[in-house]
């Protein structure tokens, strides 16, 4: 048994996050969602933080979407950026369908139009969550460390790529840019961070 496996026994799914991970494969999306212990821990990171602005970088079907409106008390709102109508459309009728529709608000398009609007417009978040088109990952990291408030986390999913950003003989575009992704994480000066290693990685930093 694998650490993984292992925390998938004790972490259980329930049934409003399954339900989303089956319309998902239903609808024939690409089945990424993140996984879902480290959607726990998205919930809990918004909850201890206190964050009640929240930015999403990529919708997909709703599933995180619903673990970062779980974390949030009842001011918090989360800005949730997809570049398909579709599939914000299926994001919000799960959010809807528990009971956080008037929480998001969705932006439909490319993430970084959306996110230079947003700067233009002069808003700011307390928490980023990571899990689009990975050759944009730096680019949203910028964006994202620009937007923040003093303090804000920011969470960015997949950085091993199911393992092809440890793997030297990959050097694909999405590769090489979520290793830009990940040094930065790791080095920058703005930012206090660390990187999780199990399930597909996920990059967690603190904006000084």
């Amino acid at each position: 048994m694998t650490p993984e496996q292992y925390v998938d026994q004790l972490v259980q799914e329930d049934e409003a996050l399954r339900s989303i991970r089956e319309a998902i494969v239903k609808e024939g999306m690409p089945e990424v969602s993140v996984a879902h212990p480290y959607g726990k821990l998205l919930t809990f990171l918004i909850e201890v933080s206190g964050a009640q602005h929240v930015l999403e970088i990529g919708a997909l079907g709703g599933y995180s979407g619903l673990c970062l409106a779980r974390g949030l008390g009842e001011k918090g709102r989360i800005v949730s950026l997809e570049l398909k109508e579709a599939y914000a459309a299926l994001a919000h009728r799960h959010m809807e369908n528990n009971g956080y529709g008037d929480r998001v608000e969705y932006r439909i398009g490319p993430a970084a139009d959306s996110l230079k609007e947003l700067q233009e417009e002069g808003r700011t978040f307390d928490f980023f969550f990571i899990d689009a088109d990975k050759e944009n990952y730096p680019v949203y990291l910028e964006y994202a460390i620009a937007l923040a408030n003093p303090g804000a986390i920011i969470a960015g999913d997949n950085c091993f790529l199911r393992g092809r950003t440890l793997n030297t003989d990959k050097n694909g575009p999405a590769v090489q840019a979520v290793r830009r992704f990940n040094e930065t994480i790791a080095t920058d000066p703005r930012l206090v961070s660390t990187l999780l290693p199990a399930y597909d990685g996920l990059a967690l930093a603190r904006v000084k």
